[in-house]
């Protein structure tokens, strides 16, 4: 990768999401970059717009202006309710079956932590993404899978403006990548060569090879080896089988 591009790279994410493989993969690759990792209980944009962060994974909807962002998975809704609730007994919670219960609005609790111990109490029921509901798990609390709740998105976010390669790279290796992929920035082939060029290697490399040919003095001609420019003066040959006749 380009060596006049920062050489730290910062990468920001929201509670639920897990970036160990992709942190993981990039020191692996790039152990002489130093990565730092960044969880935001707020809004991560902030810190990306601000220039806090390089990176940001962050739950959809945002705010797209000012910022790349790709979309990466779903996670699974879940509704957070206490043990004894009668919900707890299924496997997979029909939508339908939350109609006669309360439902807690997350933000109006303070947070998924304090939905999630308001839920555990028995006063109504939380709906959050998988991911949440184990980070804030309670063994007071249990969560089942529901039906016909739409699911969120996690994404990744960097500025627009922002085009160096240390990014590039950890974008790339989030969207799986290879090591040895040709749209990584650190396996970029260099500028190809021109015709000029090509045309003087190739020159060089036939008159390499035809020095090495004439070379020591020893050339093969007619089958016999001349040394030393003497030419081996021909021999008659007898016919097979014959002595001839003495005189």
């Amino acid at each position: 990768m380009s060596t006049d591009q920062p050489r730290n790279l910062s990468v920001g994410f929201v509670p639920g999401v897990t970036p160990g493989k992709w942190v993981a993969r990039w020191r692996e690759r790039h152990p002489a970059v130093p990565l730092d990792l960044h969880q935001h209980d707020a809004d991560a944009l902030v810190a990306l717009l601000e220039g806090a962060d390089d990176v940001v994974f962050v739950r959809l909807p945002v705010d797209r202006e000012g910022i790349h962002l790709i979309p990466l998975y779903e996670e699974q809704p879940v509704a957070v309710m206490s043990r004894e609730n009668e919900l707890s007994l299924y496997e997979d919670i029909p939508a339908g079956e939350l109609d006669g219960e309360t439902l807690l609005d997350v933000a109006e609790c303070g947070g998924p932590r304090t939905a999630v111990e308001v839920a555990a109490s028995g006063a109504g029921v939380v709906i959050l993404p998988m991911s949440l509901a184990r980070l804030h798990a309670r063994k007071d609390a249990v969560h089942r899978p529901v039906e016909g709740v739409a699911t969120t998105t996690i994404g990744i976010a960097w500025r627009v403006e922002d085009e160096s390669d240390d990014v590039e790279e950890f974008i790339g290796i989030v969207r799986g990548r290879t090591a040895r992929s040709s749209r990584q920035p650190s396996q970029r082939e260099a500028p190809k060569k021109s015709a000029s060029k090509k045309a003087a290697e190739k020159s060089a490399k036939n008159a390499g090879t035809a020095s090495k040919t004439t070379g020591g003095g020893t050339a093969r001609k007619g089958g016999s080896v001349q040394r030393g420019g003497r030419t081996p003066q021909n021999k008659q040959s007898r016919p097979s089988g014959s002595r001839g006749k003495r005189r």
